[in-house]
C-alpha cells in the first residue's frame, strides 16, 4: 500500500475507533465537545500495524537511537515502531517514562532499558498518541534530558492544535504530527 493510501486508511480507523464527538475534559483541564482515545487503534492489528509504518516513515531518515514517552499513551507506540524498525532493518529502541516512579523492585523512572544501558547521550523522539498543550510530553522530555539523552523531535498521531507547537517551540524542540484535529474536524 502506498504511504498516501496507508494514511487514508488509517484516517478512517482513527475516525471510527477513536474519534468522538461530546463533552470531555481533557487531560489539561479543558472542556472541548470532541475527543480522540487512540487506544482502540493502537490495540487493533490494522491500526498498530499504519501507525508503525507510518510513524517509521516519519522518523526513518532521524538518525535516532531510541523512541518512548509518557505511559500510557507512549506504550503501544513505541513498542510497535521497535518492532517495525527491525523488521526494515533499522532498528530504533523503544523505552516509556513512567508518571511517577516505582516505588518497589528498581525504582526506575524510565522503563525499558536493560540494566546497565542509559539514554545519556543517544538521539530520542518523544512520541505521544494525542496532544493538546504539550505538557504530557514536556514531562517525559524532562526525564529524558535528565538522563542526558538529546531530545532531538517531539512526534503525535494527532494534534488537537491548542497550543502544543507553542509549547515545544518555546523549548527549542521540533515538533511534528501525523494528523491534526481540523482533518477530522472537516470530514
Amino acid at each position: 500500500m502506498s504511504k498516501s493510501a496507508s494514511r487514508a486508511r488509517l484516517f478512517e480507523i482513527i475516525r471510527r475507533r477513536s474519534f468522538g464527538r461530546g463533552d470531555v475534559t481533557l487531560a489539561s483541564g479543558r472542556k472541548s465537545d470532541f475527543y480522540f482515545n487512540l487506544k482502540p487503534t493502537m490495540l487493533d492489528p490494522e491500526g498498530a500495524t499504519l501507525l508503525a509504518e507510518l510513524t517509521y516513515e516519519t522518523l526513518k531518515d532521524d538518525n535516532l537511537d531510541f523512541i518512548g514517552g509518557l505511559e500510557m499513551g507512549a506504550v503501544p507506540l513505541a513498542g510497535a515502531l521497535a518492532q517495525i524498525s527491525w523488521i526494515k532493518g533499522h532498528p530504533i529502541a523503544a523505552f516509556f517514562v513512567r508518571k511517577k516512579p516505582k516505588e518497589h523492585g528498581a525504582k526506575l523512572a524510565i522503563e525499558g532499558l536493560p540494566k546497565g544501558e542509559t539514554l545519556e547521550g543517544k538521539r530520542v523522539v518523544i512520541v505521544e498518541d494525542v496532544t493538546t498543550t504539550g505538557g504530557s510530553a514536556m514531562k517525559a522530555v524532562e526525564s529524558v534530558r535528565e538522563t542526558g539523552a538529546e531530545v532531538v523531535l517531539v512526534l503525535t498521531m494527532v494534534d488537537r492544535e491548542e497550543g502544543a507547537t507553542d509549547t515545544f517551540g518555546a523549548a527549542g524542540l521540533p515538533f511534528r504530527s501525523l494528523y491534526k484535529a481540523s482533518e477530522f474536524l472537516k470530514a
